[in-house]
């Protein structure tokens, strides 16, 4: 570059001189520069190169060789000066280049090659009257990302300005490109229902009688009218006491219902066909069932009526569903309505939310007003209790100090108020809790003891490590997991079944008879509830084991402790309150304090807060991840109090080439890419750091040392985790799970991917608004940074991610220590003044992973993308909650 051409004056060829640099320019804020419209009075007319197409940059393969002519017309009637036109500067360093020639293509021959010319600068060039001259602008890209570029033109003496942008991608890149434009659906009208045909219930729901039913909870109008009219009912005003306590969270939970409406109501779908199958049933695709959105389990219901029958008496007929396929589901409505029905038929359908869950909320709370107040108010009565304890002898293995000393004063606790064990990831919270109930097991015959979690996996994992003790043997009358009838047979891992209850592949709660004989029940908190309708009685049960309690809303935490309890029940809660709290639908709601676990409100009090022994131990110990992966998170979040226990005599990343720093186990794949979204999906994508994860997860693999099983991937929004598992599934590659922060909590993996997607300043901003995706939410960092074990990958654009000081710090930490790879950096600021965990303000909403509509809550979590209230809804974002 920079070589004189011998057929130029002297003062008329090209030079490499010195070049300015840009950061990161976002090509969402520069459209106005990139579509530039000329004025037909403007003396000098300069093209845009590389013009956004459909409001996006143009895009390259990378090896390619990408071109662009420029044109520079002078429009008057007197020469002008062409002083020069140069690349201000590129990002990449050096990516674009000039040329007074078009660059050859690549089967050109060798002269032709060997004859052209290019430059980062051209100077002093006269445009005669009305003359036009053409350069070339040209980008061969080595990377995958963004690359950028600013051209300037000195004419006469005005300075005009190009900004260029050109996407580089690979095969895997341009398969997931959008093929339909985002456009926002539809806001569905509601439909009032008040009169039906009824379907056919399936066999097993017309057997069910309960010794306790749940009653209905109707919402009361006027409530309903202030919700729906957004104004904040006076019983939530108020703040929650002893007092209030029903009102307050009955009047949260009607908050989060009529939400919960308005979203189901978004499926509802208009001019569809149904298929008819046998004799009885009638089948209806419905697409998103895959994902759960809608959730729709055997047993619920849709209502449809013909769509070319418009009429306000139109007959409207109820479908009961008896099957759930992978993306349809088998219906079957009143006689007539099959009779009628022909294929090809079209039919207007809508889903209605099933409201089973939400009463069972209700009547948790409405039992609550009977709960002693040590239960739901702590230390009220002034008194403070000191646990006597007894040595033990552990029976699950090895157990470090503070997990001893957690499981002795269980066993010496007496009742209310609860025993709380907490910790950080990686602690062995779930292990003390198995070791607790081993030892009431075997050391206390009249022990009943019950233990519940938030999802089925989490219940199921304490039932596989209370069988893996090979010191106890249990008996199969002795240890029962209780199911919700919703959960699919085939979810249940084998060597569980003996331990359930079920006819015909359906699961079932056995009758009262048989619960009061268990010694040990396995539950979800949603779940306990059928031993409620059983008629189980308060008090029955000596010991309640919540783990992972901070996920779980209050109510639903009430559900085993306001119908099971008496002050003589011994509750002990398992979690960390720094980590994601409970999934909430309605904004408002979680903000007024649906949000906040039961587990977290308990630290309001000061023996909880000061960690009191008699109330609470802290575990600290971590035995799950490398020193440097725990590092920050002890640092922002656990006062540096953690201990790094995990054995790394044998570093993984020490084998690993492409890593920037191989002996550091934190390493960041800078990379610049764009938010898109498409057809009538709110949820965003970046096609370019999906195509970065697959290519770091197709090199680790091919190290030979770790398998599919081993590596995770976790990103914020729906649409990125299916565009990544759709290609992993085109690979072969589907043993590697991909999901959402919430999807992997509780869980760990030698090594996790994290792609945070977002690109671009505005959908930052938003997001930091409305808590969606990664930042803003210091909770949902925490999870993510701590599920790797042995090496911790970041993939994401760092000139948005250190806009969160959490993210700002994870960013210089990879650079401080050489392991960061990929666009230039964002220039260096300090975001935090003092201690981060006292900068931060911990009541965000949590995002991705929503309870599903119709299924068992304890089921584990899937996205949906319920965005939050937006003022713009061309804005709404993905959000999954």
């Amino acid at each position: 570059m920079g070589t004189r051409r011998d057929d130029w004056d002297d003062d008329e060829y090209s030079v490499i001189s010195s070049k300015g640099e840009i950061g990161f320019i976002d090509f969402e804020e520069e459209k106005s520069t990139c579509s530039y419209i000329h004025n037909e009075e403007d003396p000098i007319v300069i093209s845009v190169p590389f013009a956004f197409v459909d409001g996006k940059p143009q895009s390259v393969f990378v090896g390619d060789t990408a071109v662009a002519s420029v044109t520079i017309k002078n429009t008057t009637a007197e020469p002008v000066d062409l002083w020069s036109v140069h690349i201000f500067a590129s990002n990449p360093e050096n990516s674009f280049t000039i040329s007074l020639m078009e660059p050859p293509s690549a089967n050109a021959d060798i002269k032709a090659i060997e004859e052209f010319l290019e430059f980062f600068r051209l100077e002093d060039r006269m445009l005669q009257p009305r003359d036009t001259l053409t350069i070339w602008l040209s980008c061969k890209p080595k990377e995958l990302g963004l690359h950028t570029s600013v051209v300037h033109f000195d004419v006469g003496d005005d300075r005009i300005e190009r900004v260029v942008f050109l996407l580089a991608e690979d095969k895997i890149s341009q398969s997931l490109a959008s093929r339909k434009p985002y456009s926002r659906s539809k806001r569905k009208e509601k439909i009032v229902i008040d009169s039906f045909v009824p379907g056919s219930r399936p066999a097993m729901m017309k057997k069910r009688v309960s010794r306790n039913r749940i009653p209905r909870f109707d919402i009361p109008n006027d409530i309903r009218e202030l919700v729906e009219s957004k104004q904040i009912p006076d019983a939530v005003n108020r703040g929650l006491t002893r007092e209030n306590y029903v009102s307050y969270f009955k009047t949260l939970l009607i908050m989060e219902e009529i939400h919960l409406e308005e979203d189901m109501r978004t499926y509802n779908m208009e001019g569809i066909t149904m298929r008819r199958r046998g004799r009885q049933f009638l089948s209806l695709e419905v697409p998103g069932l895959a994902e759960r959105r809608p959730s729709l389990v055997h047993g619920d219901f849709i209502h449809a009526k013909l769509a070319a029958e418009q009429a306000d008496n139109t007959t409207l007929y109820q479908g009961y569903i008896h099957r759930v396929e992978a993306d349809e589901v088998y219906l079957k409505f009143a006689p007539e309505f099959h009779l009628s029905h022909r294929d090809g038929d079209l039919y207007n359908v809508y889903f209605t939310y099933n409201r089973l869950n939400m009463r069972r909320l209700y009547q948790s709370i409405e039992a609550g007003k009977n709960l002693e107040a040590e239960f739901l108010f702590p230390f009220e009565s002034g008194r403070r209790r000191q646990i006597q304890i007894t040595p033990l002898v552990p029976i699950s293995g090895t157990l470090n100090e503070e997990q001893m000393r957690s499981i002795e004063m269980i066993l010496g606790c007496k009742g209310a108020p609860p025993y709380v064990i907490h910790g950080p990831p990686g602690t062995g919270k779930t292990v003390a809790v198995v070791e607790a109930i081993l030892q009431l097991y075997t050391t206390q015959k009249a022990a009943r003891i019950l233990v519940c979690a938030p999802s089925n996996s989490a219940a199921d994992y304490i039932l596989e490590k209370l069988l893996n003790q090979k010191t106890v043997e249990f008996r199969e009358n002795e240890i029962f997991r209780l199911n919700a009838h919703s959960r699919p047979y085939e979810d249940v891992k084998p060597e569980f079944i003996r331990f359930c209850f079920f006819d015909e592949l359906v699961f079932k709660c056995p009758p009262l008879s048989a619960l009061v004989c268990y010694r040990i029940i396995i539950s979800t908190s949603m779940s306990a509830s059928l031993l409620y309708a059983e008629g189980v009685e308060p008090g029955h049960f000596s010991h309640i084991f919540l783990d992972e309690a901070g996920q779980a809303s209050e109510p639903e935490t009430m559900i085993p402790i306001s119908n099971l309890c008496k002050t003589e029940t011994v509750v002990v809660l398992a979690g960390d309150p720094m980590q994601l709290g409970p999934v909430v639908y309605s904004r408002e709601a979680e903000s007024y304090g649906l949000g906040k676990s039961y587990l977290e409100r308990l630290f309001d009090y000061e023996l909880y807060y000061n960690e009191d022994e008699n109330y609470v131990t802290k575990l600290v110990r971590n035995y799950r991840c490398h020193p440097e992966i725990l590092y920050l998170p002890s640092m922002l979040f656990y006062n540096g109090e953690l201990i790094a226990c995990k054995d790394e005599s044998v570093s993984l990343s020490s084998g690993l080439s492409f890593l920037p720093n191989k002996e550091f186990p934190v390493a960041f794949f800078g990379i610049q890419g764009c938010d898109e979204r498409e057809g009538s999906n709110p949820s965003w994508f970046n096609r370019i750091e999906a195509s970065k994860v697959i290519e770091v997860t197709q090199k680790l693999t091919a190290a030979g040392n770790l398998r599919e099983e081993d590596i995770g991937i976790i990103t914020p929004y729906r649409q990125q985790v299916l565009k990544i598992k759709n290609t992993f599934d085109s690979l072969s590659m589907s043993n590697i799970k991909v999901g959402s922060v919430e999807q992997f909590q509780g869980q760990e993996r030698e090594v996790i991917i994290v792609s945070t997607v977002r690109s671009t300043i505005k959908h930052n901003e938003f997001d930091r608004i409305h808590c969606l995706g990664f930042l803003s939410n210091h909770r949902r960092f925490n999870v993510a940074l701590t599920r790797a074990r042995s090496l911790l990958i970041i993939i994401g654009n760092p000139h948005i991610i250190c806009k969160d000081p959490y993210w700002n710090k994870i960013l210089w930490h990879c650079v401080d220590n050489s392991s960061y790879q990929g666009c230039s950096p964002p220039e260096r600021l300090a975001l935090f003044d003092e201690d981060p965990a006292q900068n931060s303000h911990f009541n965000y909403a949590e995002e991705d992973t929503l309870p599903s509509e119709n299924v068992e809550w304890g089921q584990d979590p899937v996205p949906t993308d319920f965005p939050k209230p937006a003022a713009d809804e061309d804005e709404w974002s993905d959000g999954w909650k």
